[in-house]
């Protein structure tokens, strides 16, 4: 299922990102009340062209990890804390023709960024209702749990407690009265550039299945 954003919502993320490097816009995908929600940075190159959440190369490497503990894309709730690829402008040199060409190569988003898709994704959530929130690297991991929230630390350990959630005014974050249940992860790129992760992370989504099952 793809979800469908209130209007009013897109309005005003349209409104505060006017004029940054952002492209297109992949929206979230899966079911309604899922064991699961993975929630990743923003969309890349890839997902751009497709609309479908961790389509490319890393979210080829996350379906696998998914399947590890008997989850599927059909399954589960994926998403991004920013909806749009961020992307920075360069000029280099074609080694071929030796002409100058621009580049626009993906980049992590700005706080700013992520907090003008702050309300977007907090209706998402509220809306969506997952047991477990998965947080995938530290951008998604921050957004939750705040800027000294870091994946080194708390990557496959259950947590339960308060998400910061977007002030009334939508100019910061609160924390909610809520407790949600997380289970931080490295983002599957993390394993595409250092290969040497790839025990860890297999024995952090281990544990995730054991916390599915205690849930359930």
């Amino acid at each position: 299922m793809i979800i469908e954003y209130p209007p009013a919502l897109l309005d005003e993320v349209r409104t505060r990102t006017a004029g940054r490097q952002l492209a297109g816009f992949t929206p979230g995908q899966g079911p309604l009340n899922p064991d699961l929600m993975l929630v990743g940075e923003a969309p890349g190159r890839h997902e751009e062209k497709v609309n479908i959440p961790f389509s490319g190369a890393s979210g080829q490497e996350l379906i696998k990890f998914l399947n590890s503990i008997g989850y599927s894309r059909e399954n589960t709730y994926i998403t991004s804390v920013v909806r749009q690829r961020p992307y920075s402008v360069k000029r280099v040199r074609d080694k071929k023709t030796g002409k100058l060409v621009e580049k626009t190569p993906n980049r992590t988003p700005t706080k700013k960024e992520v907090l003008a898709f702050a309300p977007l994704f907090d209706w998402e959530l509220a809306t969506i209702r997952p047991k477990i929130i998965v947080p995938l690297g530290n951008t998604a991991l921050q957004r939750l749990l705040g800027p000294h929230a870091n994946i080194g630390k708390l990557h496959g350990q259950r947590l339960e407690q308060p998400i910061q959630q977007v002030t009334p005014d939508h100019q910061g974050y609160q924390w909610s009265s809520k407790k949600y249940i997380l289970v931080p992860m490295y983002h599957p790129a993390a394993v595409l550039y250092a290969r040497r992760l790839m025990p860890v992370v297999q024995d952090d989504w281990k544990k995730l299945g054991q916390v599915i099952k205690k849930i359930r």
